[in-house]
């Protein structure tokens, strides 16, 4: 016998095994304190967003989250329709879309992350969440801890030892018996060298070498960049880039440059740049940021935000155009609207008459 459903929403399609997962640190991310899964969730939502909510809290961590994505594993819907119900989910308090600066120095970067509840959330509690430092771990990518794949091997367990003196044992005699020679311990070797110059050059000595290869005009010897390099690194410790370094030295050159090594000098000499005071610990510039807050991106334009700026996951201008457009079904024009827009048209019929 048939088991019969009252609910008029689509039924939720099957997550297929093959579901793209995202990068590290990008994706899919539920938050604590869900309710257990009932078969009323998602009751108070359109049709639409029931189907795309039941198939996005069916999605494992770290899955893509993507609209691309999430229209090709629901064929039912474009993506214009998916960003739609997207926006809905994030009205109703489901999810909240964020980035989160990653690294230090040069390397930072943004991650990307989609924080999903079952259960709906007001504005007050995904703020007071997206400003806790729970958050903003979670927002940052984990080391790659995966256990290793099935075709590896295992490690081997090391060989049992053996006794330092096994108990003798009759053998038979071996054809050829070869007594087993020692050799003479060696003296001990003197220390390694230190490394040489090929081994371990330094960046000065290493955007000298580079000249000639980006203008034969300044080609160099080992010699050369050995003789220049205290110059160049006089410019190095004074916080300049090799990338300045090599462009101010192959500005402007002459059409022949009879001297490299000659010319090169002058220049390091002459254009050294000025030592820069060390800043003080009270510089507020150079002060490190300890904690990276969370930034909401917009549902439906990706415009990012401090969660208090974003109410409803929505940046001001998103936010009045859903508002209106859940209103307009009540509104009605204004008699001077009407008036203009009768005015307006003929005036188009009278320049469309024939002269």
């Amino acid at each position: 016998m048939a088991t019969q459903h009252f609910s008029s929403a689509l039924p939720v399609p099957a997550v297929s095994p093959a579901y793209p997962m995202a990068k590290p640190g990008y994706g899919k991310r539920s938050t604590p304190g869900q309710q257990p899964r009932a078969r009323d969730d998602f009751a108070l939502l359109p049709t639409r967003e029931r189907y795309v909510a039941g198939f996005v809290d069916h999605l494992p961590d770290g899955a893509a989250m993507s609209v691309k994505q999430l229209a090709k594993q629901l064929p039912l819907y474009g993506q214009q329709a998916i960003g739609t119900a997207l926006k809905t989910l994030s009205v109703a308090g489901h999810l909240r879309r964020v980035r989160c600066p990653v690294g230090s120095g040069d390397e930072t970067r943004w991650v990307f992350r989609t924080f999903w509840s079952r259960t709906a959330r007001d504005n007050e509690w995904w703020n007071t969440y997206l400003a806790t430092e729970t958050a903003t771990r979670t927002a940052a990518p984990t080391p790659d801890t995966a256990p290793p794949p099935p075709w590896v091997p295992a490690e081997e367990p090391p060989p049992p030892a053996r006794p330092e003196n096994p108990p003798p044992a009759e053998q038979a005699p071996e054809p050829t018996a070869v007594p087993q020679l020692r050799t003479p311990p060696r003296a001990p070797t003197a220390e390694p060298a230190p490394p040489t110059r090929e081994a371990t050059p330094s960046p000065a000595y290493l955007a000298l070498a580079r000249l000639g290869r980006n203008d034969h005009r300044l080609a160099l010897s080992a010699d050369d960049c050995t003789a220049l390099e205290p110059l160049a690194t006089q410019w190095l410790d004074r916080g300049v880039t090799t990338g300045y370094l090599t462009s101010t030295l192959t500005a402007g050159l002459p059409s022949q440059v009879d001297s490299p090594v000659g010319f090169l000098r002058r220049r390091l000499i002459d254009k050294l740049p000025p030592q820069l005071p060390a800043a003080t610990p009270n510089t507020p510039a150079e002060t490190p940021t300890t904690s990276r807050r969370l930034l909401v991106e917009c549902t439906d334009c990706g415009r990012p935000g401090q969660p208090e700026a974003l109410p409803d996951g929505l940046c001001r201008p998103c936010h009045q155009t859903h508002t209106a457009g859940g209103n307009t079904g009540d509104t009605t024009p204004e008699p001077t609207q009407i008036a203009a827009v009768k005015a307006h048209m003929a005036n188009l019929r009278t320049l469309l008459k024939p002269v």
